[in-house]
């Protein structure tokens, strides 16, 4: 099983271990909330993943096709959004993007 970090992928500033670490440990915990299928990084999976990282903050993607692309994706999934790429372990990735700190909710 392969277990990558990454702590830049996508996004400006690098995150802390200390921050990787809990951010690991809750990801545990996570289900997957976005499948990338057959159909791969298409703009409606991107779109519905940063919805998803503007609700949760840290989210799991689960490969269940392009399973033998996970590790090329995974990085372009977190440039794509924006985010950081915290975790990648068996056909799963862990993105997180912190919330807007200007007040606004979405």
């Amino acid at each position: 099983m392969s277990n990558e970090s990454s702590t830049s992928a996508g996004a400006a500033g690098k995150l802390s271990g200390n921050l990787v670490r809990q951010l690991k440990a809750r990801a545990q915990l996570l289900d997957p909330v976005i499948k990338v299928g057959h159909a791969g990084l298409t703009p409606e999976l991107i779109r519905s993943l940063d919805e998803a990282l503007v609700l949760h903050e840290l989210v799991k993607v689960k490969f269940t096709g392009l399973k033998d692309q996970k590790k090329e994706l995974s990085p372009k999934l977190a440039e794509a959004t924006h985010s950081h790429l915290v975790w990648r372990i068996g056909n799963c990735a862990v993105l997180f993007r912190r919330r807007p700190t200007d007040g606004s909710h979405a």
